[in-house]
């Protein structure tokens, strides 16, 4: 019978014979070629990620110590390079000194800012009392790098204990035209006429005002007036003003230019009115009547006109809304350098309750060139005919001898002394009541800062011996870059270790 299946599958389901396979041959793969294949594919794949792994790790192992590196004061880039490179890119040094700031703000707001590695202060090998605070170490910044309160905090992070803001007016005004700094860098000095220009006490106080909230928002004390009430009053465990352990800072405050200096009246409001602005803000007011720029600023220092001045200081201190009012202090001129001078500014301190005295500022006389130091060159000699403040190592050797004469009569209340007042009856009752409360718990000694030609530690040491409680630095600063308050204090710890007794 014939099969009714087609011709096709017939054919399929016959057994092949001869070499060929049969019906019942499996039909067999090769795994061993394709797990030969796929090995051979994996081992460069995993080469290659092993590569990038390495490459990667370097890379970011470079970056971090990169990182480390640049963002130490200690590290010699900021002096021996970013320095010289401002300087350069930034033939006016006012412009210079606006873009270093400018970078320290936005380094600060990304988290890149320079700041002191090791912590060394924890030692506590530099440590000293200052109105009643352990500071971390007895180095101070003067105003005028940050006038406006841009930088207080990046100024903090490269090791001070104190940062001194301002000089800040009533309201704003522009200062002197510009040009109005100039370098003599063989000397590492400069001359400054910028005539306190300021944004005003309003600005700097709204931008205070706003760090402290955000500070206390960081707490999460919130973000209102009830939590910057919180921190003022040292809920925070915190000065209000530096809102940092171990450190202050300090406003510096002056008068309006257009504001008549014969008007002691006026000139006191204008120191009150900043008081009331800015003292919530402040650990220390800073009383200038010393810049050389504002035309008639230095005749305050006259004994009479000072007392009253800053006993009107000392009132408003007294009334800020804070558990622990502002200290008060004076800054006052290398050039009223007389005994006279001297005995009458030291009188009206005692007379009025203010708790100390910045001893020195920039100065109008024009020193020689230092002897260890190049000659100055034919700009600088031009720039030396330009009116202004100088400053710089010419007007250290000053500086100690005032801190002497300051301290010899700030460290006691005299036996004779009698408050100016007394003797003229030229103060309201409340005014005298309050100063007289301030004399009664003011007759320790006076806190003296130094400030004026400080640029490395043996000189800090020594005008701390010579009987100041903080050395500041400016000029200095300002040449040496953001290390230079390191290398001041590391220099002060290998002084004090080469004199210790064996």
């Amino acid at each position: 019978m014939r099969s009714t299946l087609p011709r096709s599958l017939l054919r399929a389901s016959r057994p092949k014979v001869g070499g060929h396979s049969a019906l019942a041959r499996p039909q067999f793969t090769r795994p061993t070629f394709q797990r030969r294949a796929s090995t051979a594919t994996e081992a460069p794949a995993a080469t290659s990620r092993l590569v990038n792994f390495f490459y990667g790790s370097t890379l970011l192992l470079g970056l971090g110590i990169a990182f480390v590196y640049v963002t130490d004061t200690r590290a010699s880039v900021h002096r021996y390079i970013v320095i010289p490179a401002l300087r350069f890119i930034y033939r006016d040094p006012e412009d210079a000194h606006h873009a270093g700031n400018h970078i320290l703000k936005t380094l600060w707001d990304i988290g890149l800012h320079p700041r002191e590695r090791n912590d060394l202060d924890s030692a506590k090998d530099l440590q000293v009392e200052v109105f009643g605070h352990t500071l971390r170490n007895p180095i101070a910044t003067s105003a005028g790098i940050d006038k406006h309160a841009d930088i207080p905090d990046p100024l903090f992070a490269i090791g001070p204990a104190i940062v001194e803001i301002g000089g800040t007016t009533p309201v704003p005004q522009p200062g002197n035209p510009k040009p109005r700094v100039f370098r003599l860098t063989s000397q590492n000095a400069l001359i400054n006429r910028y005539g306190l220009n300021s944004e005003g006490a309003d600005h700097v106080a709204t931008r205070l005002r706003n760090r402290v909230r955000k500070f206390a928002h960081s707490l999460g004390l919130g973000h209102d007036e009830m939590a910057e009430r919180a921190v003022l009053d040292g809920m925070a465990g915190v000065p209000p003003g530096s809102l940092t352990p171990g450190k202050l800072l300090a406003i510096n405050i002056a008068k309006n230019k257009t504001t008549p200096e014969d008007d002691v009246d006026a000139v006191t409001r204008d120191y009150v009115y900043c008081v009331d602005k800015l003292g919530p803000y402040a650990d220390i007011l800073v009383v200038n009547v010393s810049s050389p720029n504002t035309p008639g600023l230095r005749s305050l220092q006259q004994s009479d006109k000072l007392q009253k001045i800053l006993s009107g200081v000392v009132k408003a201190a007294g009334a800020v809304q804070r558990t622990e009012r502002p200290k008060v202090m004076v800054k006052v001129s290398p050039d009223e350098d007389s005994d006279a001078q001297i005995s009458g500014i030291c009188e009206a301190v005692w007379a009025s309750g203010v708790d100390g005295v910045i001893v020195g500022n920039t100065t109008n006389r024009r020193p020689e060139p230092l002897p260890h130091l190049h000659a100055f060159s034919p700009l600088e000699q031009q720039h030396l005919l330009e009116t202004g403040g100088f400053s710089g190592p010419h007007l250290f050797d000053r500086t100690v001898s005032l801190v002497k004469k300051y301290r010899k009569l700030l460290t006691e209340k005299p036996v004779d002394f009698q408050p100016l007042e007394q003797k003229q009856g030229a103060l309201e009752a409340e005014a005298e009541r309050v100063v007289q409360a301030q004399l009664d718990s003011n007759d320790q000694a006076k806190v003296i800062f130094a400030t004026g030609g400080i640029s490395n530690g043996q000189q800090a040491l020594q005008v701390l011996n010579a009987g100041a409680d903080v050395a500041m630095v400016y000029t200095a600063l300002i040449y040496g870059g953001v290390g230079t308050i390191s290398r001041i204090k590391d220099e002060m710890r290998e002084e004090m270790r080469r004199k210790a007794p064996a």
